[in-house]
This record gives C-alpha cells, structure tokens and sequence, in this order.
C-alpha cells in the first residue's frame, strides 16, 4: 500500500466518523472554491506569491472533499435509484474541484515568477483594492473580541473573508465571530486601510 492510499484511506475513516452529510461538504466546497478565486485573482493582480502558497494548499483541501463526498455519497446509495440521484450531487462536486484546479492554473503563473517580469509587470496595473494574510498576535486589541465590537469594518474598511484557525477555515465571519491570537485572517481592502489594520493585530 503506497503512501497516497493510506492517506486516502484516512480521508475515508475521517468523514465517516465526523458524521458530515453531504450537504455540510457542499456547503465547504462551495465557500472554498470562492476563496479560492478571490484569492488566485488577488495573487495574480498583486504577484503575490504569498497568496499564491495559501490557494495552492486549499487545492489540497478541495481534492480531500472530493474524495470524501465521494465516499459518502457510495456509502448512502442503497438502490439503483439512489445511485442515480446522488450521481447529481457528485456532478455538482466535481463542479467545484474544477473551480479550485481553475485556481490553481492562475496562481501557477505566480509561483512560476512570472510576474516578476517587467513586461508583466508593466501589463497589471496596481490593484487599487488588496488581499492579504494577516496573523493576530498575542496581546493585540482584538484578541478575544468579536467582530463586531472591533467595528473593524467601519473603523478600517477592511472585510475579513475568511479565518484560519489552528489549520481549520471559518467562513461564516460575522459580528459575532470572536478572533483569538494566532488567527490567519483573509482580509480584503484598499492599500491604506490593510496598514492600518496590520497595526491592530500587533501588540
């Protein structure tokens, strides 16, 4: 047994005792494909090689679901019947997969470098508005508030689109939403608000 199929195999044990249904892994597939094209738009815009690595490694997490809504779906069919409507939602799956390859193909140009030549960079334009990477440090104002007594977004005009969290995406960031210090935050806003909000999330 090679490494990949004990990985997979993993993947399998992982999704069966979770006890996720295939609505939660479609609903995960869905908010990932998003973030990813964001970002992959966003990494390309900016060469940004940074952004690049975080879409490549939520590819990763895009072919785990796969697999797991895949097995899931095979465990759920009983009859002929049943195969059939679930070949639908394994279409639907796919779909998404596809998306997240489509995002990884825009980031490969960075990650090739590229952007780091000066007829590319003469082509892109700055983006006025940017996506970063930015990590709450311990004893930051914001650790342990939520978002919305932070008024992050009125006091900076930064969007947090999603968080990282101890290796595990949330992407259902609202008012109540509370950051804890060594969160990876996926923030969106113009180049001037980002510094400012960088200078929150430090000590």
């Amino acid at each position: 047994m090679t490494e990949e199929d004990i990985e997979l195999d993993d993947i399998a044990e992982e999704a069966i005792s979770k006890k996720r249904n295939v609505k939660d892994i479609l609903v995960e597939m869905k908010d990932t494909s998003e973030l990813m094209i964001d970002l992959a738009y966003s990494a390309l815009l900016t060469n940004s090689t940074d952004i690049a690595e975080e879409v490549e490694d939520l590819e990763e997490l895009m072919d785990n679901l796969q697999y797991e809504i895949s097995i899931l779906s095979m465990l759920a069919a009983r009859t002929p019947e049943e195969a059939a409507d679930l070949s639908g939602i394994l279409q639907v799956a796919r779909s998404a997969e596809s998306i997240s390859d489509a995002a990884g193909g825009i980031v490969d140009v960075v990650l090739r470098g590229v952007g780091d030549h000066p007829i590319y960079q003469t082509l892109m334009d700055e983006a006025e508005e940017r996506i970063q990477k930015i990590t709450v440090e311990p004893g930051s104002c914001l650790e342990g508030k939520n978002l919305g007594e932070s008024r992050i977004l009125s006091a900076t005009g930064c969007y947090i689109r999603a968080i990282k969290r101890n290796g595990k995406w949330i992407y259902n960031v609202g008012k109540k939403t509370v950051l804890q210090s060594g969160d990876l935050l996926i923030v969106t806003a113009m180049s001037d608000s980002i510094d400012i909000f960088k200078k929150m999330c430090l000590p």
